[in-house]
């Protein structure tokens, strides 16, 4: 039996770096309608109107959902940034095709290359890095009294298949496992937490919208082959090891035959005033 480990990768499946081309495409035509675009909508808004805005969008992946952003803000130009070369290849295709005013970049040292001040709005969406260093790089990047937008699931999210993991411990004596499901419960914010850590940010006027959201899924097989499961829900548990990760389908599997699987999400965009 592989016994789970409290190590985690800060890079994992979700983060584009380590996307292929394929992973690209996938993420494009099957993620973003139906998962990207809960966070994408909420986020836009909650945009804040401004004439010749410049807006920063920090892991950008394939450019959703930059033209919409736009849409809210007349005469703007918006600057997109992500560390997977395929990702940006196709935002820049999208950009072409749409002739909007949209610029993409990838740098090799994992750092924007944005300078400081230069924009009105910077965002990002389900943001694959720790928020601390990245609201921190938010506020340098944003001029006096520009927004700062961040949406991302929230503590409780993907809570079912915890569940089920704990079940296994139980089962199983694996008494590691349910404290390093606190840990990883705890990474993720409350409305709360992300509101004050914001403002520790050196953020004002901060605000946090929550919409509480269901994923469904037919089966295990659909959950674990879902490409929303396989790029930004199940590389959370994955190391936990495969021993548990099994017991997770046969539990579905056993306890929603006739049912569907329905895992919770807690979509959530705070706004900050620099």
């Amino acid at each position: 039996m592989k016994e789970p480990t409290t190590e985690r990768s800060s890079h994992g499946p979700s983060d584009a770096a380590g996307w292929t081309e394929v992973d690209v495409a996938v993420y494009e035509t099957f993620v973003v309608p139906r998962y990207t675009a809960r966070f994408g909508e909420l986020l836009v808004e909650m945009v804040t109107p401004s004439v010749d805005a410049r807006i920063a969008h920090l892991g950008c992946r394939t450019g959703y959902p930059d033209p919409q952003v736009l849409a809210r803000l007349p005469d703007a130009h918006l600057y997109g940034w992500d560390r997977s070369v395929p990702a940006v290849e196709l935002a820049r295709v999208k950009q072409q095709a749409l002739g909007v005013p949209m610029e993409y970049a990838t740098t090799e040292d994992g750092s924007n290359p944005f300078p400081e001040g230069a924009f009105s709005h910077v965002f990002s969406i389900h943001p694959t890095v720790p928020r601390k260093p990245l609201l921190h790089e938010f506020y340098r990047l944003l001029a006096p009294a520009g927004q700062a937008l961040i949406a991302l699931p929230l503590r409780g999210s993907f809570l079912e298949i915890a569940d089920l993991l704990r079940e296994y411990a139980l089962r199983h004596d694996v008494h590691e496992l349910p404290p390093a499901l606190d840990r990883l419960a705890l990474e993720r914010p409350t409305p709360e937490i992300l509101a004050a850590e914001l403002e520790a940010a050196g953020f004002g006027f901060v605000d946090v919208e929550v919409r509480p959201q269901k994923l469904v899924f037919r089966s295990a097989r659909d959950l674990f082959e879902d490409p929303i499961s396989r790029l930004f829900v199940l590389p959370e548990f994955a190391h936990f090891g495969d021993v548990a990760l099994r017991y997770v389908r046969e539990a579905i599997d056993k306890y929603f035959s006739e049912s569907d699987f329905e895992l919770s999400l807690f979509v959530a965009c705070a706004s900050g005033r620099r």
